[in-house]
């Protein structure tokens, strides 16, 4: 349906209305009667110009399209109203509407992977759907810092869940049909039926899968509160566990890349990931980001993280992968942005660079919050660490004997 004028076209496009003829002029946009465009031509002239600022010529993609090589109707299935259009309200028309500060519309606007803006640029009508929600923040009087980090952390997993999706789409679903015989110019039409009939069990996908990570984190913080509540009254001792960080490590693993190339890093890597997840979820732990030839962990309890450790360093090898090392120390932490900081990641990350092949080491707060975890030390003496102020007392664990 052709709803807009050429100035809302140009308007809600981002672009002016000179563009918008420029397009009609090449053939790019073709309006209905009354020179109406629709929500398809808006999508059309935003994709337009991020090809053409990436260096492509309007003139050869018009050329490209008139000969039939390639085409972009696809932008006119519902599937793509995810490539939003522009609001009628600014940031600052949006900041003084809601009270929201502008440094949140700022991050918010990050969020979502753009550029900060300018306080007279126009919202997008997807960022307006995040609006309520930023606006009950602030009315409860939610900490700004605390509604940053939420925005940047919720930004950047869904950057990498994009990224991943991408990637997933092009090798089952782009790269089949290429092989067929489509035409790489045809197939955002040759994937629209399967990309339609995608959307909604993704989507939900991705809605069931936040929720049960919800659940485990609301129910973790639940236990705690309780724990808490029961202690204050006399009835419960809780017993004190500083939480334990822990690095694992691939030994040889830049030579072993350099040597099998990419492709085997690629594999190596997946085969680690499903491995160390497991084996850490397992023992109550997470995995807290990777390292290129390692994995950082947090686990509220030090002596489950041990026993993980143990996992595995013992999966790796019976995997065939090459040998592994582990580091913990148990200490205070700092979470920031959906990562930790602090002295107590930076002696784990010591350790495990101290580890030999197969070798499991700790600290000694570690050994002392371990106690009952089913795991047994070693003590191998206080070692000088890098970048560690005076010496640290370091055990090497293993299984307990049953």
């Amino acid at each position: 349906m052709s709803d807009f004028d050429r100035a809302e076209t140009a308007r809600r496009a981002g672009v002016d209305e000179a563009y918008v003829g420029r397009l009609v002029e090449l053939g790019i946009l073709k309006p209905g009667s009354g020179d109406r465009f629709s929500s398809g031509d808006i999508r059309r002239a935003r994709l337009v110009e991020a090809i053409e600022n990436s260096g492509v010529p309007l003139e050869g993609l018009a050329e490209v399209l008139s000969r039939g090589e390639g085409t972009l109707a696809f932008m006119d299935d519902p599937t793509y109203e995810r490539f939003s259009a522009l609001s009628s309200e600014t940031f600052a028309e949006l900041s003084e509407r809601t009270g929201i500060p502008m440094e949140l519309l700022v991050v918010m606007r990050e969020s979502v992977g753009s550029a900060q803006p300018e306080p007279h640029d126009l919202v997008r009508e997807d960022e307006m759907r995040i609006v309520p929600s930023l606006e009950l923040q602030v009315a409860e009087s939610f900490n700004r810092i605390a509604i940053e980090r939420m925005l940047r952390v919720t930004g950047e997993s869904m950057r990498r869940i994009a990224e991943q999706e991408v990637e997933w789409w092009t090798s089952q679903v782009q790269a089949p049909l290429l092989a067929r015989g489509v035409k790489l110019g045809d197939l955002g039409v040759a994937t629209l039926d399967i990309a339609s009939r995608m959307q909604v069990p993704l989507t939900e996908a991705l809605d069931a899968i936040m929720r049960a990570q919800e659940a485990h984190a609301w129910q973790a913080n639940i236990i705690e509160s309780i724990e808490q509540v029961v202690a204050e009254a006399g009835l419960y001792s809780r017993v004190a566990r500083p939480p334990a960080m822990c690095f694992l490590d691939i030994t040889g693993y830049t030579r072993l890349t350099q040597e099998r190339g990419d492709a085997a890093a690629a594999e190596l890597a997946d085969d680690l990931a499903r491995l160390v997840k497991r084996a850490s979820v397992q023992r109550g732990g997470r995995a807290i980001k990777w390292l290129g030839d390692g994995v950082m962990f947090h686990f509220p309890d030090p002596g489950l993280g041990v026993v993980a450790a143990l996992d595995m360093v013992e999966g790796v090898v019976d995997a065939g992968l090459p040998p592994a090392h582990v580091g913990l120390h148990a200490g205070p932490v700092l979470l920031q942005e959906g990562d930790y900081y602090g002295q107590t990641v930076n002696i784990a990350s010591r350790i495990a660079e101290y580890a030999r092949p197969g070798e499991v080491l700790v600290s000694d707060t570690v050994v002392a919050a371990a106690e009952g975890a089913g795991a047994a030390f070693t003590e191998i003496g206080p070692v000088e660490l890098k970048g560690v102020g005076g010496p640290l007392r370091l055990h090497s664990a293993h299984r307990a004997p049953a």
